[in-house]
C-alpha cells in the first residue's frame, strides 16, 4: 500500500513538472525522446565541466576585446561625450544629458581609478596624465562579461552544451559587439545588464516548479536588480523591463485561468511586484540620488533645473542675491513649465501678426533674458534715489527689456502665432509711454520660504502675471516657434486662465540691485529630492525628443532601423579616414547578422507551420517536453529581439547602427537556439557535432576577415577593398577617403 501511494505521489509530481505556466501549447506527445536529445529540465544546470568552459570563453572574449585596445591614443567617436561626462563626476560639477546616470558614473569611476584629475576636455589626443588604456579596459570588462552570460543563459534555456558554447562564440566573434566594447562608451554596460536581465529571467523560468524556494527567490531578485541596472544606464533598458513584464503577465494569467487558488495567485503577484517593480525602482532612484550627491557644484547643466535646485549648488550665483524684489531691480524670470526656459526677447520682429518685437522663452542664460521691473505707465519714480519699495501681491507693474528698452506688451488685436487661442505677446513701447497694454498685475500663487508677507521674493515665490487690459495670463507652454523664432519657446497670453497650470507660473531666478544687499538664500530654500528627480527625468525626456535628424543634411553616421538587420550602412567611428589614421569601422559579422535576422524574420512562419500541423491532426514528432522547451526559449529570445528592435521605428530621434546591438544579442542567441532545435529534430549526434563545428568555424573565419577594421587599421583603406561586401558600405568608395 505504501509503495502504491509513493507511485501515485511520484506520478502527481511528474504531472506538476509537465505543467508549465506560460506554455505555448500543451497536448500529449506521440513519441519517446530520441536517443540524441538531452534532458529538457536541467535541475543542476551548472556542473563541474561548465566552470572550465566559462573560464575559457571569458579568456577568449577578453582577448578579442583587449587586443591592441590602446592602439589609437586619440579620443574616438563618442568618447568625447561620455569621457567628458565622467570628468564632471571627478570635478563634481552638475551637467545635463539625455541618459540616466549609472553608466556615466561607472565611466567617472574608471577615470578616478585611472588617476584622471578632471582637467582634460576629451578633445584630440590623450595627454600623458590620462590613462586612457585603463579606462578603455574598464569598459571592455562589461563586453567581456557577455560571453559567459550568453553561455549560462543558453544553459538555463536547456540548450545542448555544445550549442551553448556556439552561442557564446557568436557573441565573442561578432565584429560589431567587439569594436563597441573597445572604447569609453555607455553601450557595454547597457549590453551587460541587458544580458544579465535575460539570464536572470531564464533562470527564474527554470525554477518555476520550485515556487517560493530560495533558488526561486534568488532568480527573481536577480532579475529585478538587473532590470534596475539596465534602466539606470540608458532608457533603452526599459525595453528589457517590457520583456520581463510581458512574460510575467502571461505567467500570472495562465496561473489564474488554470484555476490556481486565488490566494496563491495573489502571493505570486505580490512577490513579482516586490522583485520586478519595487527593487528596480529603488535601484533607479538610488542612482539619481548618488548622482545628485556627487554633482553638488554649479556646472553647465544648471539651466535645465529649477532655481531652487540651482541655488543649492556650490558656486552658483543664485545662492547669494537680494531676496525681496524692489522696483528698479534687474530680473531673470523663469517659467515653471518644464522645457520652457527664461523670459527672453531680441531685436527680431514677428513675421506675422503685429510684426512687433518677439518675446520668447530661451533655455540658455544670456543678456537678452534681463528685464527691469518698473512702476506702471504714468507713475513717476526715481529708482536710484527714492526709498526702496518692495513689489507685493496685487501690484501693477511693467517689465522693460534691458537691452532693447522695449516693454513687455500684450493686446487683443492679434493672436499668438502658434497657440492661436491666446493673445500675442510682444516687446513694444517705451517706459514713458502711457500705454496700459504694458501693465501687468502680480498674483502670488505660492511662497515656499518661511517668510510669507505678501512680498515678491527671489526664487521662493511662484507668481502669475495677469494682463490688466485683457485679463489674460502670461504663459509659456514649451511650444517651439519655427525657424524665424530660432526654435525658441513661444510666449503668449492665455485667455483660459487655468490657475492650476504651470504654464502661467513664473519664478524670479536672478535678481540684481546694487541698492539691496545680497543674502544667503540657501537656508531659505526647501529642497525636495523627488521633485528634482522628476524634473530631471522630464528634462531628459525632452532632450531625447529634441534629438531629431536633419533630413536636409547628409550625415554618414546616421542610419534607419530597417537597415540594421541587413547591415546595409555600417558606420565609421572617426571623421578622418586618411592613410596613417587608425581607422575603426562599426561593421558586424555579416554571417551572424544576416543569418540571425533571417531566423528572426522567419520565426512567425515557423510558428504558423507548427500551428497548422496541429490543427490538421498531423504528427509534429515532438519529444516529451520538447514543445514546451521550444516555446519557453523562443518567447524570451525572439520576444527580446522584437522588443529591442521594432520600437525604434516609433522613435523620432536620430538613430545609429549601434542602437541595434541589444537586439542583436537576442538575435544571436536565438540563432543558436534554432540551430539547437533543428539539430535535435533532424540530425544524429555525430551530424549535430559537424553542424555546430561548421557554424563555429564560419563565425571565426568571417570575424578574422573583418578583424583589421575591428582592431584598428592604419594603412590605405583601398587595400581592404575586398572587405566591402555591399555597395552601400562607405568603407572606401566616397569622397571622405583621401
Amino acid at each position: 500500500m505504501s509503495t502504491k501511494k509513493q507511485q501515485q505521489q511520484q506520478q502527481q509530481q511528474r504531472q506538476r513538472e509537465q505543467k508549465d505556466y506560460g506554455s505555448f501549447v500543451a497536448y500529449p506527445v506521440a513519441r519517446a525522446p530520441v536517443a540524441t536529445s538531452v534532458p529538457y529540465k536541467r535541475n543542476e544546470w551548472l556542473t563541474s565541466i561548465d566552470g572550465p568552459i566559462v573560464i575559457l570563453l571569458t579568456l577568449l572574449c577578453a582577448f578579442t576585446r583587449l587586443y591592441e585596445i590602446g592602439k589609437r591614443a586619440v579620443v574616438t567617436w563618442d568618447e568625447s561625450h561620455f569621457g567628458k561626462f565622467g570628468a564632471y563626476y571627478i570635478n563634481r560639477t552638475f551637467y545635463h544629458d539625455v541618459h540616466p546616470p549609472l553608466a556615466k558614473m561607472l565611466i567617472g569611476f574608471s577615470e578616478f581609478l585611472a588617476g584622471h584629475n578632471g582637467t582634460f576636455t576629451f578633445k584630440g589626443e590623450y595627454p600623458p596624465y590620462v590613462n586612457f588604456r585603463f579606462m578603455r579596459c574598464f569598459t571592455a570588462i562589461f563586453g567581456i562579461g557577455l560571453a559567459p552570460l550568453a553561455y549560462i543563459t543558453c544553459l538555463q534555456l536547456n540548450m545542448q552544451r555544445k550549442v551553448c558554447v556556439l552561442a557564446a562564440l557568436f557573441v565573442i566573434f561578432d565584429n560589431g559587439l567587439c569594436v563597441m566594447s573597445r572604447f569609453v562608451l555607455l553601450d557595454e554596460p547597457l549590453l551587460l545588464f541587458t544580458a544579465a536581465s535575460l539570464c536572470s529571467i531564464a533562470g527564474f523560468q527554470n525554477t518555476r516548479h520550485r515556487m517560493f524556494t530560495c533558488a526561486w527567490w534568488r532568480w527573481l531578485l536577480l532579475t529585478g536588480c538587473s532590470l534596475g541596472l539596465v534602466s539606470s544606464s540608458k532608457w533603452v533598458g526599459f525595453l528589457a523591463v517590457a520583456l520581463v513584464g510581458l512574460y510575467t503577465i502571461e505567467e500570472l494569467f495562465n496561473m489564474y485561468v488554470d484555476a490556481m487558488p486565488l490566494k496563491t495567485v495573489a502571493r505570486h503577484f505580490a512577490a513579482r511586484a516586490l522583485g520586478l517593480i519595487v527593487v528596480p525602482f529603488i535601484i533607479y532612484v538610488a542612482c539619481f540620488k548618488i548622482h545628485f550627491l556627487i554633482l553638488n557644484r554649479s556646472g553647465p547643466g544648471d539651466a535645465t533645473m529649477p532655481p531652487t535646485f540651482q541655488a543649492r549648488l556650490k558656486g552658483s550665483p543664485l545662492g547669494h542675491q537680494p531676496f525681496a524684489v524692489v522696483y528698479g531691480s534687474q530680473l531673470n524670470l523663469r517659467s515653471m513649465c518644464p522645457g520652457s526656459g527664461l523670459l527672453h526677447s531680441h531685436p527680431h520682429a514677428y513675421p506675422v501678426g503685429s510684426q512687433q518685437q518677439q518675446i520668447t522663452c530661451y533655455s540658455h542664460k544670456d543678456s537678452n533674458n534681463d528685464w527691469i521691473i518698473v512702476k506702471p505707465a504714468g507713475e513717476e519714480f526715481n529708482y536710484t534715489s527714492e526709498p526702496l519699495i518692495t513689489v507685493r501681491d496685487g501690484d501693477i507693474v511693467s517689465l522693460m527689456h534691458r537691452s532693447t528698452k522695449r516693454m513687455l506688451h500684450a493686446h487683443s488685436a492679434h493672436l499668438a502665432p502658434i497657440t492661436t487661442s491666446d493673445y500675442e505677446v510682444t516687446g513694444y513701447g517705451k517706459p514713458e509711454w502711457k500705454d496700459k497694454n504694458n501693465s501687468w498685475r502680480i498674483e502670488i500663487a505660492r511662497e515656499t520660504s518661511s517668510t510669507s508677507n505678501g512680498e515678491l521674493h527671489t526664487i521662493t515665490t511662484m507668481f502669475r502675471l495677469r494682463h490688466v487690459v485683457t485679463n489674460c495670463l502670461l504663459s509659456a507652454a514649451a511650444v517651439k516657434l519655427p525657424s524665424w523664432g530660432f526654435r525658441q519657446t513661444e510666449v503668449s497670453c492665455s485667455r483660459e486662465n487655468k490657475l492650476s497650470s504651470t504654464t502661467s507660473l513664473w519664478v524670479i531666478e536672478r535678481h540684481i540691485n546694487s541698492r539691496v544687499p545680497a543674502e544667503d538664500l540657501r537656508h531659505m530654500i526647501k529642497g525636495s529630492f523627488f521633485s528634482d528627480f522628476l524634473r530631471l527625468n522630464m528634462e531628459m525626456a525632452r532632450s531625447n525628443n529634441a534629438l531629431v535628424p536633419d533630413r536636409d543634411k547628409y550625415n554618414h553616421l546616421e542610419s534607419s532601423p530597417w537597415s540594421w538587420p541587413l547591415l546595409i550602412y555600417p558606420m565609421r567611428m572617426l571623421g578622418s579616414w586618411k592613410r596613417g589614421d587608425i581607422k575603426y569601422y562599426e561593421v558586424g559579422n555579416p554571417l551572424l547578422w544576416w543569418m540571425s535576422s533571417l531566423v528572426c524574420l522567419l520565426f512567425p512562419l515557423q510558428l504558423f507551420y507548427y500551428y497548422v500541423r496541429k490543427r490538421r491532426g498531423l504528427s509534429s514528432n515532438w519529444a516529451p517536453g520538447e514543445e514546451l522547451h521550444f516555446w519557453n526559449g523562443a518567447k524570451l529570445l525572439w520576444g527580446g529581439w522584437v522588443l529591442h528592435y521594432f520600437p525604434f521605428y516609433l522613435m523620432g530621434r536620430v538613430t545609429y547602427i549601434h542602437h541595434y546591438l541589444p537586439a542583436l544579442y537576442f538575435a544571436l542567441l536565438f540563432l543558436a537556439f534554432e540551430i539547437d532545435h533543428c539539430c535535435r529534430r533532424l540530425f544524429s549526434r555525430g551530424t549535430q557535432d559537424i553542424v555546430v563545428l561548421v557554424w563555429a568555424i564560419g563565425a571565426v573565419a568571417v570575424f578574422c576577415w573583418f578583424a583589421p577594421l575591428t582592431f584598428g587599421y592604419s594603412g590605405d583603406i583601398r587595400e581592404l577593398k575586398n572587405r566591402q561586401w555591399l555597395s552601400t558600405w562607405n568603407l572606401y568608395s566616397d569622397p571622405y577617403v583621401m
